[in-house]
């Protein structure tokens, strides 16, 4: 019989996928409108399109087999090969490509924080260079799901371990520091420093300083980098070092962990004034979103 707690953790992962599904995919057609195409001058965009992606992605691998095995007593590691694979692969390859992206969103924020002129980092043919070897260094770093991990055993089902190595707890082990220890360390560090600057903007009065149109972004995207590394380290730490544990234990956290995948829609609604403007224009309510703006807002140009 299945618990209540067990029932709990599993309508709610099957409720964020929903919620999420739609909340990114709304985040990623907001930032694909004409507002938000110069990405010669808002090079970051391309990081916060990506990582809409890569948040999606990651609702569907074992956030979706804690529904599918609680609810429907189905097992997606072992269906057939094919889902063994890739859901084991893109349970690790999207967050650790979302933590690395939040890494290089970090240090460019405090880069245009700090620096008087454009970097080589805000170029957005160069952003799409570091998008692009994100990306690849992370698909050969968990190549070996889909080359050593999975395989049927003699009476004919799919084990979801591997032949040649203990994968698990292993790869949590390799994921806590790919994922959470070095990213935490770097993103504080870059993070410290743009608050730093931030503080320093605050006390600027002339309108004319040209990082004054950083300020709203980069406070979007430290409170995004802190909750990130906040909501999910508790599971990275348990299941690398407690995966002994209570097995709806361990799905609570996972649950907690990916609730962060569904936030960033609702954050930059909250903090993020422009996306927050073009929202509202699609639905209409432009009259709304002046009530709620200050009177003295200085208007945002670039990223």
């Amino acid at each position: 019989m299945v618990s209540i707690e067990s029932l709990i953790v599993a309508n709610y992962s099957l409720t964020l996928i929903i919620v999420g599904t739609v909340l990114n995919a709304t985040t990623l057609l907001i930032l694909s409108r004409p507002r938000f195409r110069n990405t010669r001058a808002r090079p970051t965009l391309h990081y916060m399109r990506t990582m809409a992606i890569l948040d999606t992605f990651m609702l569907y691998g074992w956030n979706l087999d804690h529904y599918l095995t609680t609810m429907q007593s189905f097992y997606i590691l072992s269906y057939s090969l094919v889902s063994c694979k890739f859901v084991s692969f893109i349970s690790y390859f999207a967050p650790q490509s979302s933590a690395w992206l939040r890494v290089f969103v970090s240090l460019d924020r405090y880069l245009s924080l700090s620096r008087l002129h454009r970097t080589w980092f805000s170029n957005s043919k160069h952003t799409l260079m570091i998008i692009a070897c994100i990306l690849v260094i992370l698909f050969a770093l968990n190549l070996h799901f889909f080359l050593f991990v999975c395989y049927y055993r003699k009476n004919g089902t799919i084990s979801a371990l591997s032949r040649l190595y203990d994968v698990y707890p292993l790869w949590d082990y390799v994921n806590l520091g790919v994922c959470n220890i070095v990213p935490f360390i770097l993103m504080v560090i870059f993070n410290s420093g743009v608050i730093y600057h931030l503080i320093i903007l605050r006390r600027t009065t002339t309108l004319q300083n040209p990082r004054i149109q950083h300020r709203a972004i980069s406070i979007t995207l430290v409170i995004t980098t802190f909750l990130f590394l906040a909501m999910t380290m508790p599971s990275a730490i348990a299941f690398a070092f407690f995966s002994d544990a209570n097995a709806t234990l361990l799905k609570f956290f996972d649950s907690f962990l990916y609730s962060y995948y569904v936030l960033s829609f609702p954050l930059y609604m909250l903090t993020f004034p422009e996306f927050r403007e073009e929202c509202i224009s699609i639905v209409g309510l432009k009259g709304w979103d002046r009530r709620i703006q200050p009177q003295t807002q200085v208007p945002l140009q670039t990223i």
